[in-house]
């Protein structure tokens, strides 16, 4: 790549547009296996959540406050949803990165190949995510988590 002359947006580099073009797909392609990965993580969550919950109904009332152990698996079992949670966290930082990876793939697109004549600009700024960082707990023992 060749630097170019400063521009108004600062120095730049000349990026062969089937370069652009390969860098593109790649980040579409990721975007999709992102898209594929939280179907998958979705598709697990729901499957374990309706597995506790019927763990927890085959767990009746009197058989629970009989035996001591019993309490802690139900306990143990309650725990366990909550910490399912972490799904919903993982869902919104594969949404934010397939955002992100969208905008900086459109933006490559635009700067490489420019626009049509009378083709309106790509409004790129609305296709970026409006938050640097949707999920702020890095750990399902750190703070706290709404159950809705």
């Amino acid at each position: 790549m060749q630097p170019v002359s400063e521009s108004a947006k600062g120095p730049g580099v000349h990026l062969p547009v089937m370069v652009a073009a390969e860098l593109q797909d790649s980040l579409l392609v990721v975007m999709h296996d992102l898209h594929r990965l939280e179907g998958l993580l979705s598709h697990a969550t729901d499957n374990l959540l309706e597995r506790f919950g019927e763990a927890n109904e085959s767990l009746n009332e009197s058989l629970v406050q009989s035996s001591p152990e019993l309490v802690a698996v139900q306990n143990a079992l309650k725990s366990a949803v909550v910490e399912l949670q972490f799904q919903d966290m993982a869902s919104q930082l594969i949404w934010h990165t397939t955002k992100v990876l969208q905008s900086c793939a459109f933006q490559l697109a635009a700067e490489a190949m420019g626009s049509e004549e009378g083709e309106e600009p790509a409004a790129l700024a609305q296709m970026a995510p409006d938050r640097p960082n949707p999920v702020t707990q890095s750990e399902m023992d750190a703070g706290s988590v709404e159950l809705f």
